[in-house]
Formats: C-alpha cells, sequence, structure tokens
C-alpha cells in the first residue's frame, strides 16, 4: 500500500511564494508516476505538474514559468514550489500517485491511483 501525506499550504499574498511537499508512505516501488493537482472551489480537479513514467515533467499552461516539481527519492518527498502566485491559484492542492499493481504470476498488471488528502492554498491580499 501507498499512502501520500502533503503539507506547505497556507495563505499568501498576491506575488509570493510557497513550496507544497507531498511525503509518499509504503510500498514506492510500485510507483511509475506522480504529480500535483488542484481543485478550487466549484471546479474540476485538474493536473498542475507531474512527472511522468521516463521521469519528464509536464505543466499546466497557467503555472508554467512559475511552478516548478521536484523530487527527493531519497526521502520519498515530491515537492511544488510555487512562486509569483496568483488569485486564481487558490485551490486545494492534491498530490496523486500512480501504481502499477502486479495480478498474476504472468506478470498482468493494473494501474492504481492513489491521492493525499490535499493542503489548501489561498492567495490573497
Amino acid at each position: 500500500q501507498v499512502r501520500l501525506v502533503e503539507s506547505g499550504g497556507g495563505l499568501v499574498q498576491p506575488g509570493g511564494s510557497l513550496t507544497l511537499s507531498c511525503s509518499v508512505f509504503g510500498s514506492t516501488d510500485s510507483i511509475v508516476a506522480m504529480g500535483w493537482h488542484r481543485q478550487a472551489p466549484g471546479k474540476e480537479r485538474d493536473l498542475v505538474a507531474g512527472f511522468t513514467s521516463d521521469g519528464s515533467t509536464n505543466y499546466a499552461d497557467s503555472v508554467k514559468g512559475r511552478f516548478t516539481i521536484s523530487r527527493n527519492n531519497a526521502k520519498n518527498t515530491l515537492f511544488l514550489q510555487m512562486n509569483r502566485l496568483k488569485p486564481e491559484d487558490t485551490a486545494v492542492y492534491f498530490c496523486k500517485a500512480e501504481r502499477k499493481v502486479v495480478v498474476n504470476v504472468e506478470g498482468a498488471y493494473v494501474m492504481r491511483e492513489v491521492w493525499g488528502q490535499g493542503t489548501l492554498v489561498t492567495v490573497s491580499s
């Protein structure tokens, strides 16, 4: 099993910075991709930034050049550095992991998503 715990959210003024952390507990060997998503009130949950299975990164257009995703594999932690924050960045930010779960001896597998509980980021003066 894998468990994700986010931290680092809070209130920040427009133009400010914040760093989110996602600590990963459990069977990390099964994780093939990780990322950050966010959900604003009344809106759908959308991808903010992520690492794909080949290690490359992708970002939502709205955060390119302002947000940076990184990870510390030794400490099983995923980060999201957020700079030049805007009021429209206000949302609950979720960490997500995609796991490859082998289901039989032939190696057949299924993909499973694991989500953290979320951390609230509020950008306001």
